[in-house]
């Protein structure tokens, strides 16, 4: 398991600040989001070492024993939040946030958190972050991500934390009618890790996309474009 800081080392004003100055900067209005960031320390979910830059606009690496998780840049995750329009009547999908931030901000915005992991030692850490904050609607499950979580869907939204290449079929399978996927898209091919923050709608058996925001992240294992070989 990580070695984390202790919850709530830090000032409560410097979520303030990265509210001020990152979230609200980068047109995130809502303030049932913006109570969420306030509500959670970051410093809960990242090891005592990168203490300095938590609350930096940077993107954040966590590792667990030989896995890695990049986290997204907050004002990206706030805006990709605030677009998912979540309610306390969702049931929501969280896929591949490491060691449970992302998950631990839905938790005050939807009636149920699923945090999904690949590594089971970020299940356990999001697990272990979540009872610290006396978080009782969320808990972490381990799988392939790409998998989804379907024995506990369907999900009203699904938050994918990083680019996609291709690879969201078994997801959108796990929405519930009118439910919305967000992830970041990247063309196949697409050097660094620009890409294009996009909202899925299913609408009876069809999905819908519509573009977002620019955002950088690196794509997820699982959502990564396989090669075709041709004979």
């Amino acid at each position: 398991m990580l070695d984390f800081s202790p919850v709530s080392t830090l000032p409560a004003d410097r979520r303030k600040t990265m509210v001020d100055c990152q979230l609200r900067t980068f047109d995130v209005t809502n303030l049932e989001v913006i109570e969420a960031f306030l509500a959670t320390p970051r410093e809960g979910f990242v090891a005592s070492q990168d203490l300095a830059v938590v609350y930096s606009d940077a993107l954040q690496t966590v590792s667990s024993g030989d896995a890695r998780r990049v986290l997204l840049a907050p004002m990206a995750l706030a805006r990709l939040l605030q677009s998912a329009d979540i309610d306390k009547g969702c049931r929501v999908l969280d896929v591949g946030g490491g060691t449970g931030y992302s998950a631990a901000i839905l938790s005050h915005l939807a009636g149920s958190v699923v945090a999904l992991e690949a590594d089971a030692s970020f299940s356990a850490a999001a697990t272990a972050g979540f009872a610290k904050l006396g978080l009782e609607n969320v808990r972490a499950v381990t799988g392939p991500l790409a998998q989804g979580a379907a024995s506990e869907g369907p999900f009203d939204v699904i938050l994918v934390n990083g680019a996609v290449e291709e690879g969201l079929e078994q997801l959108f399978a796990q929405l519930a009618p009118g439910g919305r996927l967000l992830c970041v898209m990247k063309a196949s091919g697409q050097g660094g890790r620009n890409g294009k923050a996009t909202r899925y709608d299913r609408i009876g058996s069809d999905v819908s996309s519509r573009f977002l925001f620019d955002s950088a992240a690196p794509v997820l294992a699982g959502f990564d474009h396989k090669p075709q070989f041709l004979f």
